[in-house]
């Protein structure tokens, strides 16, 4: 998570709170109620309005005096629409202790807006209704519905993506005007019903958008009445629900509401600030997502809202194109997030995916980090996930990224830690030892022992207990390809290497003479190995960063862990200088020799800022010119996974197209084609009778999925009219933000085939 270069987010419970209301809606075309309608008349349409003006019988009602123009059969068949079509139910929180309703959100707050309405309790109209068939939710259909027995006769209730279902519905129920309100009637009554005309249609399209751009999920509810269910000779089993969505009545349109968290619009900024991109996958509407990822700060200039069927059907080609520019996927299917997903993991990106459905594992399990619901998210999820959010929180992710890039940079830092001090003892034992006369080297095995445990044990719970700052969002992701010694580690080894190994042989071979003593002299010898733990304890300080910031000491009070080893170290070196005496080869030195050892050692602080004043492009450069790295700009040549299935399906097409080269038996190329393409064969690891057996399998599996060739790309009908841009999403297009400038690569792509007269800067 640490590299994490793209996060595909959830949008409900995610980036919203997931406490459903419903708050407006609309019973049959023209009833538009709305919860505390005067605090809230934004949600109703302004009476001046040309949409009010072209739609006249509209009226608004508050939500609680509902009942006043419902027909008491209708309040029957509403009731009994959400109640039966449901499988959320009532029970204690056990946090709370209060009676609350258990399910999918979505059908929560329906059962909630029936209870506030005082009709008859959700068990109670259970009981009563005889029901034949399900037909449970299905993120590739978008609804879920009910047949139930009424009489001598059968009632389907349907309930789903309101766009989806309106456009299946003939007809719609009638409610009374404010003025006339209903008085009387029976339950057993006839629901009154008319036509849904041309204008009716573009009433319902108008109270979706109206109620997508305020961020609300509109659910439409249907019913259809049949006379037999299952048709004759067939049973239940053998003829699915979904045949009777069509012809059905229109009951109402309701829109829920789910508000942003609080923190989420600063944590996606936070993201960005980060070098991380944020894409939203929904199962919502295009207007509802658009609504919440502009409110959120992911849909911005140059990006691209698209939705799912409209995403199944791109080519290959038109996807790695399409791709990084897209910003919300809406109506997607689990599917669909896991084609994204692989097509952003092709393109080199690192990602993380959040999930928390059982249709969600292929996704959590193909990303590189899977993230699933703690509270929200089924078993499976959490199993195929590699982390989980008990908050249900996007901020958490960011709060991953931040303890991702934490640990990566400990392990960094130890790295660089080590490998100097690897380096330099090594160099120092091996030179000594061999200019010696008695091949003894200057730090004898002792003092190695316990250099190595300042080495290892110390310094690796010094360096990894910096704790997890902000200050980690300040800088973009590693490439997918980075080597995990970074340039400036590079530097910081070699030049702190290069001076301690230096200091060292410069005492042990120049010491004798520049302080007038003898070459065995043991109080030089302890000196030197003084001056050598030094180095390791200001050059632990100084590799606590490890990305070029000048200041080694920006926030070293708030990690007691380091201080306190720093101080044990320091404490133990001492106990050994004074009493180590002839275990550690050493004897107590002078004032002297001790203010050189700490001095020399301090030098590793103000060499550390030096060296990092030398700029790594130079460096990189010269590295990549003389082959010793790979130039980290430069783009792949060739697809890493290519080999995976084109290596079969282009050596099958090579067999077709050779057989047509056949004419009585003779081969019109010469027998240099089989050559190449037996070697390319061998290469592959292909033989020819697992190749013929493919041939079946291609030939089906191209019918099974229905492939056709593409008649014509995509085009963009973004412009400042959000109705006109939903009406083209809803025709399988795609829409551009409509801030993003003429020269950004989106617009030069889809740009063109826009009106310039409509376009908006």
């Amino acid at each position: 998570m640490a590299n994490a270069t793209v996060v595909c987010t959830d949008k409900t419970g995610t980036l919203t709170q997931n406490v459903m209301h419903v708050v407006a809606g609309s019973v049959g075309v023209h009833a538009k109620f709305v919860k505390n309608l005067k605090e809230n008349v934004n949600r109703t349409e302004n009476k001046d309005s040309a949409n009010a003006r072209k739609h006249t019988e509209d009226f608004p009602i508050e939500q609680d005096d509902i009942n006043t123009v419902l027909p008491p059969a209708l309040r029957v068949t509403f009731n009994e629409a959400i109640a039966v079509n449901s499988t959320a139910f009532e029970d204690v929180d056990p946090e709370t202790g209060e009676v609350d309703f258990v399910g999918s959100k979505t059908e929560t707050a329906l059962l909630r807006f029936a209870k506030d309405s005082k009709w008859p309790s959700y068990r109670q109209t259970r009981a009563n209704a005889q029901i034949v068939q399900l037909l449970p939710f299905d993120s590739e259909r978008k609804y879920m519905g009910v047949i139930v027995r009424h009489g001598d006769k059968f009632r389907a209730y349907f309930k789903g993506a309101s766009e989806i279902l309106t456009k299946q519905c003939t007809r719609h129920v009638v409610v009374a005007q404010p003025d006339h309100p209903v008085s009387g009637g029976s339950e057993d009554d006839p629901i009154e019903t008319t036509e849904i005309t041309d204008l009716t249609k573009e009433n319902i399209a108008n109270t979706i958008i109206f109620y997508a751009n305020q961020m609300l999920r509109t659910i439409a509810i249907c019913y259809r009445d049949v006379d037999v269910w299952p048709p004759p000779g067939k049973g239940t089993d053998e003829v699915p629900l979904s045949e009777l969505v069509h012809e059905l009545t229109l009951i109402a349109i309701t829109g829920i509401e789910d508000p942003l968290r609080p923190s989420v619009r600063d944590a996606i900024a936070d993201a960005h600030h980060a070098g991380v991109t944020v894409k939203m996958c929904t199962g919502d509407n295009v207007l509802t997502a658009r609504s919440i990822a502009a409110q959120c700060g992911i849909y911005s200039p140059g990006g691209i809202i698209m939705e799912g069927p409209v995403f199944r059907r791109l080519t290959d080609a038109e996807r790695q194109e399409v791709v990084p520019h897209l910003q919300v996927l809406a109506r997607s299917s689990p599917e669909d997030k896991q084609v994204l997903v692989e097509t952003l993991m092709s393109q080199g990106e690192i990602v993380g995916v959040t999930g928390d459905g059982t249709n969600d594992g292929p996704a959590l399990k193909e990303a590189n980090v899977g993230f699933s619901m703690g509270i929200a998210g089924t078993e499976v999820a959490k199993e195929a996930s590699d982390i989980i959010l008990m908050d249900d929180n996007f901020a958490s992710i960011v709060s991953a990224i931040i303890w991702g890039r934490c640990v990566n940079d400990s392990v960094r830092k130890f790295l660089q830690f080590q490998i100097s001090v690897n380096i330099t003892a090594v160099l120092i034992t091996f030179v000594s030892a061999v200019a010696s006369d008695e091949e003894e080297s200057v730090l004898t095995a002792v003092q190695l022992l316990w250099i190595n445990i300042i080495m290892d044990t110390f310094a690796a719970l010094a360096l990894a207990t910096d704790p997890a700052t902000r200050r980690l969002l300040d800088r973009k992701p590693d490439r997918k390809n980075a080597p995990l010694f970074t340039i400036e580690m590079g530097k910081m080894i070699i030049g702190q290497a290069l001076y301690q190994t230096f200091i060292v042989l410069l005492l042990h071979f120049a010491g004798p003479s520049f302080f007038h003593v003898s070459h065995d002299n043991t109080e030089l010898k302890a000196m030197i190995f003084n001056v050598f733990v030094f180095c390791q304890i200001f050059n632990s300080i100084n590799c606590r960063t490890i990305d070029g910031a000048k200041n080694v000491f920006a926030g070293i009070q708030k990690n007691w862990w380091f201080i306190t080893i720093t101080l044990i170290e320091i404490v133990i070196q001492v106990i050994i200088m004074f009493v180590g005496g002839i275990v550690f080869s050493v004897t107590r030195i002078s004032g002297k020799y001790w203010g050189m050892s700490i001095g020399l050692g301090f030098v590793a602080l103000p060499l550390g800022f030096l060296v990092r004043l030398i700029p790594n492009s130079a460096i990189e450069k010269l590295l990549v010119h003389i082959h010793f790295m790979q130039d980290p700009n430069a783009l792949p040549t060739e697809n890493p996974d290519s080999a995976k299935y084109n290596t079969v399906i282009d050596t099958v097409r090579n067999d077709l197209g050779t057989f047509a080269n056949i004419r009585g038996g003779r081969l019109r190329s010469s027998s240099m084609i089989f050559r190449s393409r037996q070697k390319r064969m061998e290469k592959a690891n292909i033989r020819l009778p697992t190749l013929m057996t493919l041939v079946p399998s291609l030939v089906a599996s191209s019918v099974g999925a229905r492939w056709q060739p593409t008649s014509d790309g995509l085009h963009d009908p973004a412009n400042g009219d959000p109705s006109k841009s939903s009406a083209a999403l809803w025709e399988g297009k795609l829409q551009l933000h409509p801030d993003t400038t003429k020269d950004h690569p989106a617009f030069e792509k889809w740009g063109a085939q826009l009106d310039k007269k409509t376009w908006q800067r």
